[in-house]
């Protein structure tokens, strides 16, 4: 497979880029885009088989029932971090082992439609809160320890806005010919 391949396979919406500072307008678009991506994740895994779950996107990468794992797990820690930096002064968060948490067993066990409806559930209230943010809020920061800086939550709002995106289109890819 070609380097340009491999790298639209691993990146098939582009690498995450931040450049701030975000409008109102962008941040309203992404704080929608939050809210929507749970029921676009839901429409694209209405045919899935239960061997279509082991389906890769490209050679070493995670299977789709790891990408549905993964995105509740994601977001779940991305919630937990804007309350905590809404609460406390640039609170240090725990980063995840992403990798060591695909194997576990909550992950290599547990039917994926139960990511699908945390990740309706947690969308709910983290949207609400997004929604509830005054403007001054999202320069609110935590610290992440693994990058060595403080984070803001526009920034974090924008990466998790991309993360959504870029995982549905992992999926996408590796459900390629069945949608």
């Amino acid at each position: 497979m070609s380097e340009t391949l491999w790298d639209a396979r691993r990146y098939p919406i582009g690498p995450f880029r931040y450049a701030p500072p975000a409008s109102r307008e962008e941040r309203r678009e992404r704080i929608e885009e939050l809210a929507a991506f749970p029921a676009m994740l839901g429409r694209t895994l209405q045919r899935v088989s239960k061997s279509d779950w082991a389906r890769s996107y490209r050679s070493g990468g995670w299977t789709v029932r790891q990408l549905v794992h993964h995105l509740a797990d994601s977001h779940l820690n991305a919630f937990v971090r804007f309350k905590l930096a809404l609460t406390a002064e640039q609170p240090q968060i725990t980063p995840i082992e992403e990798a060591r948490w695909a194997e576990l067993a909550d992950v290599t066990q547990v039917d994926p439609w139960v990511s699908v409806r945390l990740l309706e559930a947690l969308h709910i209230r983290w949207v609400s809160l997004l929604r509830a943010m005054a403007e001054e809020d999202f320069s609110r920061t935590y610290w992440h320890p693994a990058q060595g800086r403080a984070v803001t939550l526009e920034e974090a709002l924008a990466l998790y806005d991309w993360h959504g995106r870029h995982h549905l289109a992992h999926i996408e890819l590796a459900l390629e010919g069945l949608l």
